[in-house]
């Protein structure tokens, strides 16, 4: 299992500018061999394989016009190539239907004012106790947040939009916990980020709403600076520096929320949300997109393979929060403004969140309640739901 660890990176002026350069290389790289590969499309000929793209670079060194691609350390280009390849695989393989899940698009030209990155393998990097050495940039000082367990495998160095400099190692850590024999449902939402089978509730902290009213200031000033001036960088650079800091708090949220999860679980059931159609919903789609709910699935996937713990999916039109938990009878559809509802079958009063959750986990087959009925503040037989129906139906206004 590959585990991802990420600090945070100062290099000296001199080690900018070197860095810089090594960027703008990977990046001519990339964007070079992608129109050959796009050139040869349009002649009706294959996609080069990955070796003939590497010896085509080779000749390119050796040409007076791209000789400075020979200041650098080869790895990294080399490195970019075999992320065109594989980022060809995948399109492929998604076209073709061979690959799960969403649709791969092909792979794009790579912009200078975006995210960089490049990517160094064993032989050209070393870890240090307060510095990392890479090849043709020489010792960078870096911020150990978290001790690395063991040696890494590769490392990349990333400059992000707010130019923040990180190193993000990967490195094999397998690591299995034992097993508790313990089943959780998660009902996701929004007043409420999620909420357990167990009754517990937690909120996330939303930082693009804390955060709207300066964000939305600093890109009314990035609109008035004019196009390629000085004064327009620093105003992008606000703008860049507000949007890591969202993004900051919410992964670092996620990121202590779903271990703490999956470390106390065996068996996690969670909803198959259609989120990407719920974002077209101009009420909620902000209001979605700032609790990161595919991020969360994401993390609560690796992390249970990680630990060895099972991760499970129910069908999203499964009736969750129109189910009664305790008699299993069906409700009809709530408005979402309706957070707590008494049953008409069985009297129950559930808290709408807790009782989605207890069918999300009954749902996914993991409950020792399907032996004994469903779990719930209070159980009736059927014969007493049917009279319960009849006595409603005669007292319900018309």
């Amino acid at each position: 299992m590959k585990a991802r660890y990420q600090y945070r990176l100062y290099p000296t002026n001199k080690q900018k500018g070197l860095l810089s350069q090594l960027f703008g290389c990977v990046r001519v790289v990339w964007n070079d061999t992608l129109a050959y590969c796009q050139e040869l499309y349009r002649q009706g000929e294959k996609k080069p394989k990955y070796t003939e793209l590497s010896r085509r670079l080779t000749q390119i060194k050796k040409t007076e016009k791209k000789q400075w691609l020979t200041e650098v350390s080869s790895i990294p280009l080399q490195q970019f190539l075999r992320d065109l390849e594989t980022a060809y695989s995948s399109f492929f393989a998604s076209y073709k239907v061979e690959r799960k899940g969403k649709k791969v698009k092909p792979p794009k030209f790579k912009k200078r004012k975006s995210k960089q990155s490049a990517r160094f393998t064993d032989n050209s990097f070393t870890v240090h106790q307060h510095h990392v050495t890479l090849a043709k940039i020489g010792d960078l000082k870096i911020v150990w947040s978290r001790p690395l367990p063991s040696k890494p495998s590769s490392v990349t160095v990333i400059k992000d939009a707010a130019d923040r400099y990180f190193l993000s190692f990967v490195e094999i850590r397998p690591e299995t916990l034992p097993n508790n024999e313990q089943t959780v449902g998660i009902d996701l939402g929004i007043a409420t980020f999620l909420t357990l089978s167990t009754g517990e509730k937690i909120s996330a902290p939303k930082p693009l709403k804390k955060r709207l009213k300066r964000l939305r200031k600093a890109q009314k000033n990035l609109s008035r600076k004019q196009k390629g001036s000085n004064r327009r960088e620093k105003a992008r650079k606000r703008v860049a520096k507000i949007h890591a800091k969202i993004k900051d708090t919410r992964t670092d949220f996620l990121h202590k929320l779903s271990p703490r999860v999956v470390r106390e679980k065996q068996t996690i059931v969670l909803e198959d949300l259609n989120t990407s159609g719920m974002v077209k919903n101009r009420k909620l789609s902000r209001a979605i997109s700032d609790l990161g709910w595919r991020s969360f699935r994401d993390m609560l996937s690796a992390k249970s393979d990680k630990y060895g713990r099972d991760f499970l999916t129910i069908s999203r039109w499964e009736p969750t929060s129109q189910r009664c938990s305790c008699c299993g009878n069906i409700g009809g559809k709530k408005a979402l403004n309706i957070r707590e509802w008494e049953c008409l079958f069985c009297g129950t009063f559930h808290d709408r969140d807790i009782n989605a959750a207890v069918n999300i986990k009954v749902a996914g087959g993991q409950s020792e309640t399907l032996k004994n009925g469903r779990v719930g503040q209070h159980k009736t037989s059927v014969k007493e739901a049917a009279s319960c129906e009849a006595l409603t139906s005669l007292t319900r206004p018309f």
